[in-house]
């Protein structure tokens, strides 16, 4: 295996490099929460107005190889709004956003399809800790100020869908999702992509992104590359010692997919992390994750090829406290400059924040 590894490192990445980081901002402190897992919620951009979605845990000390949070309370949902391109931000907790468990509406079908070329939409699936193997989905028509929702969301056949929010639109009635599902042993994870042309009112499997693998790849994150390609980035566990990011890519639209390459070869161990994937204005296309080794901290690369080579890793902090780092976001704002959010420890003995990294990529050398 570490053959393997060592292979694709030499043959899909370069030297180390360094961009111009701009800024780091705290996004999210609350003393007594833990802060974490934007991945799995979700960011939108509209111009210089960005969202992100988070968690607002409650912490507690544990043992250092546990999540330091209470997992007895819920986790809140909460989302961060900035409309000066991610320099300062303002926090919001929408009821419309919560989850019946936390006394929020209760669960239908979706009845009225969705308009996903609406200039204010945003939509978010995410799974479920109360309701093993199921997701739900909210909807925005107004920049997530008010949600619709929760919807069901369907299995695709199934035992469970772990979604996190990823998803591309084609059309205002047209849209891809990526999604986690169980593996045929029932345990995480396997990724594949599923579609609706009706608005949501239902969706269908395409395929499987990847052969089941014997750890987990889970947590996709896709873009659209020309009418027929996409690619898109997976976290992989292979056991308790490897853990890395993979691409994949599809040239006919979905239907089938195989394995491009591997930006990241490692993401620091404690089951890895899940990569945010852009593309640039100018064609690169940017892959940001958490590492999860010492020292802790957020990474990215960029590829000037579609994927198919990467830069040297640019290390964007690695000043961690601790391994619970991550879980990153990345946009890209109308004046270039690169906007990553993620979780982040500033000391392993306190509440874990939310913060955003400002940095600037450089130019295409190509």
């Amino acid at each position: 295996m570490a053959g393997c590894i060592m292979a694709l490192v030499c043959a899909g990445t370069r030297a180390a490099e360094q961009p111009a980081v701009l800024d780091h901002v705290v996004v999210y402190r609350e003393a007594g929460r833990y802060g974490g897992w934007p991945a799995n919620h979700g960011m939108w951009s509209w111009g210089d107005e960005l969202l992100v979605g988070f968690s607002a845990a409650y912490f507690q000390r544990k043992p250092p190889d546990f999540h330091q949070y209470n997992s007895s309370k819920p986790e809140e949902p909460r989302l961060a709004r900035s409309l000066d391109s991610g320099r300062t931000w303002t926090i919001e907790a929408p009821p419309s956003l919560r989850p019946p468990e936390q006394g929020g509406a209760a669960i239908t079908p979706l009845r009225e399809p969705m308009d996903f070329r609406h200039p204010d939409f945003a939509m978010t699936i995410r799974l479920s800790n109360i309701d093993k193997g199921a997701s739900r989905l909210f909807y925005s028509t107004d920049r997530g100020k008010t949600w619709k929702g929760p919807y069901e969301f369907p299995l695709l056949g199934q035992p469970g869908i772990a979604a996190r929010t990823d998803y591309i639109v084609n059309g205002p009635r047209d849209a891809f999702v990526f999604l986690t599902a169980s593996k045929r042993n029932g345990k995480e994870g396997r990724p594949l992509c599923a579609r609706t042309t009706d608005g949501g009112l239902n969706w269908k499997f395409v395929a499987w992104i990847g052969e089941e693998p014997e750890g987990f790849a889970i947590m996709p994150s896709t873009v659209r590359l020309s009418p027929a390609r996409m690619i898109t980035a997976v976290r992989v566990r292979q056991d308790d010692r490897h853990d890395w990011i993979d691409v994949c890519e599809t040239r006919d639209n979905g239907a089938h997919w195989r394995r491009l390459s591997r930006p990241a070869p490692s993401t620091g161990g404690h089951g890895g992390n899940p990569p945010s994937m852009v593309r640039l204005k100018d064609g690169r296309i940017s892959v940001s994750y958490g590492y999860r080794g010492e020292p802790y901290g957020i990474r990215a690369r960029l590829s000037e090829d579609e994927g198919k080579t990467w830069g040297g890793e640019i290390v964007l902090r690695k000043d961690g406290a601790t391994w619970e780092v991550g879980y990153t976001r990345t946009v890209q704002r109308p004046d270039g400059k690169m906007v990553t959010v993620y979780y982040f420890p500033e000391d392993a003995a306190k509440e874990r924040i939310i913060a955003a990294t400002i940095w600037d990529a450089g130019v295409r050398r190509r």
